[in-house]
């Protein structure tokens, strides 16, 4: 069965539209682990949009299974991850101007900084993931950093899939480069865009470890409640 991480962002969202202090992101790590997922994802922006120094910090005194902080290179939020110690760091690309992630980390084209960045990390026994696109080119690039985990972006897919596109296209591409990359050695995750409807056919790809997924989730929870809301992903990975 495919992993899941539940990112817990927008919990911190929704608080920091009033300024105020609820939703708490604890309780959501607290309701997505009862609820079984396989563990929590939150990103620590330069900007601070949503979660916060203190959030990071709360959150990995509870987390109980398994805590991926997404990060940039950026070196302020470089030194945090080095202090906090999460299980693990997915590398991605930010801009501040950007609403969400909009693509994958250029590894090749930023190499040097990436890998000096991964060594650091794995030095103090951080494991590193890299969110990239699915290309083979990033994949290989990935590997070479150092790194044993990549994240691919599922964004052309989840746009296809809700535009009317050739969503089928996106998806054979996705299997393709996850083949190239598991024959490079390294474990493959997706995420980005992902929700209730699409899901199915990416958990079905072969070798698919782990699935991160956070607006899809925290929007079903407004209606049914985060441990429901996890539930039923869940099963949809099944």
């Amino acid at each position: 069965m495919t992993r899941l991480g539940v990112n817990i962002d927008h919990v911190a969202t929704v608080r920091e539209a009033r300024k105020t202090i609820e939703p708490d992101p604890v309780q959501a790590v607290l309701e997505s682990e009862k609820a079984g997922c396989s563990g929590i994802v939150c990103h620590l922006r330069k900007d601070r949009r949503h979660i916060g120094d203190n959030d990071l910090s709360r959150i990995k005194d509870v987390v109980t299974t398994h805590l991926n902080l997404e990060m940039s290179v950026d070196p302020e939020i470089v030194e945090i991850a080095l202090r906090t110690l999460p299980d693990e760091t997915t590398i991605v690309p930010e801009k501040r101007q950007e609403i969400t992630t909009e693509g994958g980390l250029d590894v090749s084209g930023n190499y040097e900084k990436v890998r000096d960045v991964v060594s650091r990390l794995r030095d103090k026994g951080i494991d590193v993931s890299l969110f990239i696109d699915p290309e083979e080119r990033q994949a290989e690039a990935a590997k070479k950093a150092g790194v044993d985990t990549v994240e691919f972006h599922t964004g052309r897919y989840a746009e296809a899939f809700i535009g009317g596109g050739d969503h089928e296209e996106e998806l054979e591409t996705l299997r393709k480069v996850c083949a190239t990359a598991m024959g490079e050695g390294l474990r493959v995750c997706a995420g980005h865009g992902l929700t209730y409807a699409n899901v199915g056919p990416v958990a079905r790809i072969e070798g698919m470890y782990e699935l991160n997924i956070g607006h899809s989730i925290i929007s079903r929870a407004i209606f049914t409640g985060l441990y429901d809301a996890v539930k039923e992903m869940k099963e949809l990975l099944r």
